[in-house]
């Protein structure tokens, strides 16, 4: 995967928004204004959300999964793209990501997302 495959994945998503609010070498994807991707130009690595258990259970399996830099470190995992996780499992990430995310939003939130 590359920078622009993986901007257009994420933009796909409904009631997603692609922002730069830690400046302009950080592309960050929100749902309904909250996180759940963050990545660089160079497409590097990217950071999403899990549930604390499966962060541990992917850090432990892949070694391309870490604790994501700056980012709390129970929530947010931070992803190589270096080759060694394929393409598939990290379009998964970011769906258990988007989903973790919006399952958090409020209801009048949830029912706004709903109507886009």
């Amino acid at each position: 995967m590359n920078l622009e495959v993986f901007r257009e994945y994420c933009l796909a998503k409904k009631g997603v928004t692609e922002e730069l609010p830690f400046g302009p070498d950080t592309l960050v994807y929100k749902v309904m204004g909250k996180m759940f991707a963050l990545t660089n130009f160079d497409f590097e690595r990217v950071s999403l959300k899990n549930i604390p258990e499966k962060n541990q259970e992917l850090r432990a399996e892949f070694d391309a999964v870490q604790p994501a830099y700056h980012m709390n470190k129970q929530h947010w995992n931070m992803v190589l793209t270096n080759g060694s996780v394929k393409d598939t499992q990290l379009r998964e990430w970011v769906d258990e990501s988007y989903d973790l995310v919006i399952a958090s939003l409020t209801r009048k939130t949830k029912e706004e997302l709903n109507k886009l």
